[in-house]
């Protein structure tokens, strides 16, 4: 009988654990109990090679087998297991490798052709995010949506074809044509002077840190479409109103983020042009082959047809890889990057992080690094970063040289899925996607993860958990529990509701906020704030009986959670728990130091205990 043991969660088989830096010694075993073992071989391959290399591992002790490897060369690597047993004088083989979700953990015995290889990580250099991004709390601003700052309430300015709602507690709603193209964009009228006059707010709260949606020049009221990226849209203030807002944010201790959107621009901007609403003077790619911006645009059939992000002709696309583009982007002392950055801005945020070349991403990060102050760039990627492949080519943000992080929205994905009244899948299966992360990034890499529950692309999480109140209390709680920096969308703390696309975009309710939520959340914030193992401890996670365990440490604490995400109540059994990446057999303080053992349901529990 052939019994093979093999955890890449546990140090006892791959040590160190997770991704592995260059020129790391890196120890892999594999218990094989069997009788004629003839030989145990780890076969690796590098990313896009089918060609690997054979490690022949040592019997060290029993049926323990191990080898020690050393990767040269940054990139995704891959490997399983070889096992020949001699019977009856007969070579027979078998292999080790993943199972079918590709999550890592325990793997399973496989033939050959249909064989799933374990995920390695390998890194060029740790990435080093300053400590007020991953110590901090942060706040994510719609600007149009949050505050007019004005003391007569009035618009900074109106813009041509546009509507304002009536009164703030308006529902969002975009007014389309036939085809389906927004032709009049909607706008509250919040402003720059709007988020300083809640800046009082936000500190009494608990944030450190805010990133806003785009501020630039454009004609929606989401931005994304900019007109001029020199600019400050008017709709929102003037460039002194910035300038004011970025003084006052660090006199509080709250840094900024922007969101940089490098991938497309707006019709009608300067650069493209398309139907000279704001730049009569100014010749656009649109307007004449012969303008300065010709270049940066794939046109199918000139001017009507051209690429587009998602073919949405609002949007047309950027060559990125066009010297006069980077130059203008971040290349230039002058460049968009340096200006912005130069008013104290303290990271950016880079939107489809995925349709921007790797060359771009590098070259923009070089010159955040020449700033005195460390920045910090993160991009956004809704899928494991570690091994994302976009548009045929596998991207390389993990490995030190392109992002410190990305948007965590597999994080938010698995908490409405542990949260949901139908279940798709168990709650091992959720641990196993929420542990894949920890294992595929490297570590500061996967610390500086900036958390979400909601943003302006999905529904509110008040909405999307059906709203129920005691679902949404674990969410926060989970939001705050697990690894990577929070980023709360604005008005979640005070139980906005709101579907997607628009209606996730509503004004802040400031007459009506929920204050029982606005209460817990800032719970929350303090604690994460004041307990440093919620912002630098590892991860244990465990389930039984329809339950979840979280168990964050580091050398001095251990933070221990319990929840019961079943509808009835459930008493807590070490034996019927099940502990993934417990190398310390932390698992055993859930039931030692939790109290009672009996969970009623949606009923958690939490409590820091200082580490034996």
């Amino acid at each position: 009988m052939l019994n093979i043991r093999y955890n890449s969660w546990l140090d006892r088989y791959k040590s160190p654990f997770g991704a592995v830096q260059e020129n790391q010694q890196l120890k892999i075993g594999i218990q094989v109990a069997a009788e004629n073992v003839a030989t145990v071989e780890l076969l690796v391959h590098k990313d896009g090679q089918t060609a690997s290399i054979n490690h022949v591992l040592e019997k060290i002790a029993g049926d323990f087998y191990q080898t020690t490897l050393i990767l040269d060369q940054a990139g995704l690597y891959f490997y399983y297991f070889k096992i020949t047993l001699q019977i009856n004088g007969q070579p027979q083989v078998y292999f080790y490798g993943e199972t079918d979700d590709r999550f890592g953990g325990v793997g399973q015995v496989s033939a050959a052709h249909d064989l799933k290889a374990y995920q390695l990580t390998c890194y060029d250099k740790k990435v080093t995010a300053p400590a007020w991004y991953k110590n901090g709390v942060f706040y994510q601003i719609f600007p149009d949506r949050f505050f007019n700052g004005n003391p007569d309430g009035k618009l900074c300015a109106r813009r041509k074809n546009t509507f304002i709602y009536g009164t703030t507690e308006d529902t969002p709603l975009y007014i389309k044509d036939h085809t389906g193209s927004v032709v009049r964009w909607d706008f509250f009228g919040g402003n720059l002077r709007g988020i300083i006059a809640k800046i009082p707010y936000l500190k009494n709260l608990g944030i450190t840190g805010i990133y806003l949606n785009p501020i630039f020049f454009a004609n929606s009221s989401h931005r994304y479409d900019t007109n001029d990226y020199f600019r400050i849209d008017p709709m929102l203030g003037t460039e002194e109103d910035f300038k004011e807002l970025v003084e006052k944010l660090h006199q509080a201790g709250i840094c900024i983020i922007l969101d940089g959107v490098f991938n497309h621009v707006g019709k009608d901007s300067k650069y493209f042009n398309a139907r000279c609403l704001y730049y009569d003077k100014q010749i656009g790619a649109a307007q004449q082959k012969s303008s300065p911006y010709y270049s940066w645009f794939e046109f199918k059939h000139y001017p009507d047809d051209y690429a587009a992000w998602w073919g949405v002709k609002d949007l047309p696309k950027v060559d990125k890889n066009n010297p006069a583009f980077q130059k203008m982007i971040y290349a230039d002392k002058n460049s968009v990057i340096n200006k912005w950055t130069s008013m104290g801005v303290d990271g950016w945020r880079l939107d489809v992080a995925d349709e921007l070349p790797e060359n771009f991403i590098i070259g923009l990060r070089e010159t955040l690094t020449q700033f005195p102050q460390e920045k910090v760039l993160l991009g956004e990627v809704w899928e494991d970063a570690s091994n994302k492949i976009a548009y045929g080519k596998r991207r390389h943000y993990v490995e030190g040289h392109e992002l410190d992080g990305v948007m965590n929205y597999p994080l938010r994905h698995c908490i409405l899925d542990l949260l949901s009244d139908q279940p798709t899948r168990s709650i091992m299966a959720i641990i196993r996607e929420l542990m894949s992360l920890r294992e595929n990034y490297p570590q500061d890499f996967y610390f500086n993860s900036l958390n979400n529950i909601g943003t302006h692309d999905t529904e509110r999480i008040y909405t999307a958990l059906g709203e129920k109140i005691e679902k949404l209390r674990i969410a926060w709680e989970l939001f705050f529990i697990l690894p990577g920096v929070p980023c709360i969308y604005y008005g979640d703390e005070a139980g906005m509701k709101g579907g997607k696309d628009p209606q996730n975009r509503g004004f802040f309710p400031w007459k009506h906020p929920n204050q029982k939520i606005f209460s817990f959340v800032k719970k929350w914030v303090q604690r994460r704030k004041s307990l440093p193992v919620l912002q630098n401890g590892d991860l244990v996670l465990g389930t039984g009986a329809g339950c979840l365990a979280v168990i964050r440490y580091n050398q001095k604490s251990l933070g221990l959670y319990v929840v019961n995400l079943s509808a009835k109540s459930q008493k807590l059994e070490f034996a019927n728990f099940a502990f993934v990446h417990d190398n310390n057999d932390f698992g055993e303080f859930i039931f030692t130091e939790l109290g009672p053992q009996q969970l009623a349901p949606f009923e958690s529990r939490f409590e820091i205990i200082e580490r034996p």
